[in-house]
């Protein structure tokens, strides 16, 4: 079991949890994930490390509040327990230096994107990043980015903040006054999709983290199955990230749009058992 050291709010939907996990803090690099469960019979979940601390032995994982079992560890406070955390998994995120890296998340896909932007500019890259949301109180992790990007630019569909646009009309802003020599683009599989159709555009080498349905983390289950240049990879051990170029996002898109109307259900079901959790 895991002990929660820390918890923050970054809005009614998000948290931020510091957990103890001395031995994935050891072994943590940019792109490693977790698989999460809370309860002997919950369910598994994957999370990204955003950052490890080796020291304290802990790591810190960033939830968004979607269903019953990410419900569930919203809920939990300082000094209650994660029942499994498993990691780190995945393949890290091969870094090195190229020159311009052009970075953009989604929503709370920028949790995922921080420490690899934080990995390359310690690589020596000029790095831009691009973060979007609905709207301000959406956007999280901006001081964190600016700390590590040589420049920020926000974007927001209404216009509360930054930029009135999506993802996509920042990162083209970047594209046509210098070059780019990689993109990387974490969040949504829709917001992936058409990033990666933008710098396709312009013939950008571009990596994707995907974020696709999970069980074991090991590649046994088959449930993150997707196809990348024609073969079948699985996301939990071939990825998290691909050449986003390769990818299918339309067959990913359908995957991901299965279980919606029943997880849907379960969420609807717990809440009215819990009300407190609305």
């Amino acid at each position: 079991m895991n002990k929660i050291i820390e918890k923050e709010y970054f809005s009614e939907a998000v948290v931020r949890l510091v957990v103890e996990a001395p031995h994935i803090a050891r072994r943590r690099k940019a792109g490693h994930f977790v698989i999460v469960k809370t309860g002997e019979k919950g369910e598994r979940i994957p999370l990204t490390i955003v950052a490890a601390d080796m020291e304290k032995g802990t790591i810190t994982l960033i939830i968004q509040r979607v269903g019953v079992t990410s419900a569930k560890i919203c809920e939990l406070e300082v000094g209650d327990v994660i029942t499994d955390v498993v990691g780190p998994l995945g393949k890290p995120t091969h870094i090195e230096k190229v020159g311009t890296v052009l970075t953009s998340g989604g929503g709370v896909g920028v949790a995922p994107l921080l420490p690899i932007v934080e990995a390359f500019k310690q690589a020596g890259n000029r790095v831009i990043t691009v973060l979007a949301a609905r709207k301000k109180e959406l956007i999280i992790l901006e001081e964190q980015m600016r700390e590590h990007s040589d420049e920020v630019i926000i974007m927001t569909d209404d216009g509360s903040y930054g930029k009135q646009g999506l993802v996509t009309n920042g990162m083209e802003e970047v594209i046509q006054r210098e070059q780019v020599d990689l993109a990387v683009t974490v969040g949504p599989a829709v917001m992936m999709k058409f990033a990666t159709m933008l710098t396709g555009k312009y013939n950008i080498p571009t990596v994707a983290s995907l974020n696709t349905l999970m069980v074991d983390g090991t590649g046994m289950c088959g449930a993150c199955r997707v196809s990348v240049g024609g073969k079948t990879k699985f996301v939990c051990v071939d990825g998290p990230e691909f050449n986003a170029h390769e990818v299918d996002f339309d067959e990913m898109l359908l995957r991901l749009d299965s279980y919606k109307t029943s997880e849907a259900e379960a969420y609807e079901n717990y809440l009215s058992n819990h009300p407190k959790s609305k």
